[in-house]
């Protein structure tokens, strides 16, 4: 089992189905999944900014969170 496979299962399903009271329920799991996403971003966001630092270690991980993020966008901009 992966570590998505695992977050959906104690979130639960987030893809609305068009029945009221099966969206309802659904709509509540995917406020769950924007929170923890969210959260995630934030913790990407604050690696990719030290991608200018001496130490390799940390620039490497630095430069591949601000690489994840660039791409993300990269993404988003070409489907709105």
């Amino acid at each position: 089992m992966t570590n998505f496979d695992v977050v959906m299962k104690l979130i639960g399903p987030v893809r609305p189905v068009g029945e009221s009271n099966i969206d309802a329920s659904r709509f509540v799991n995917l406020e769950e999944l924007i929170h923890l996403t969210d959260r995630l971003m934030l913790d990407i966001e604050g690696i990719a900014e030290l991608r200018g630092r001496q130490e390799y270690s940390i620039a490497r991980a630095g430069a591949r969170a601000f690489e994840y993020l660039h791409n993300l966008k990269e993404r988003y901009d070409q489907s709105v």
